[in-house]
């Protein structure tokens, strides 16, 4: 029986997840593995689970955030004003 790392729930069904530097991590439900392991919006600080939006180097939950944080727009198109 494997220990999750978040809420140190003993759980005979908990899973691994070995992140891309080689890290292991052991959670009982996707909701501690979201929380350990899912980025933070850089305007919010939800956890980021789907894909985001990328801008300047952080990351942001929704192209909302992004507006608001940076002022120029995530998506904004090349050469428009």
């Amino acid at each position: 029986m494997a220990t999750c790392e978040v809420c140190n729930n003993e759980y005979d069904r908990a899973f691994t997840v070995t992140t891309a530097d080689g890290g292991k991590h052991v959670f009982d439900c996707f909701e501690c593995a979201i929380h350990a392991l899912a980025p933070s919006c850089a305007h919010c600080g939800c956890r980021v689970i789907g894909h985001g939006v990328g801008e300047g180097g952080d990351i942001y939950c929704c192209d909302a955030c992004a507006r608001q944080e940076t002022k120029a727009g995530a998506h904004a198109h090349a050469g428009a004003s």
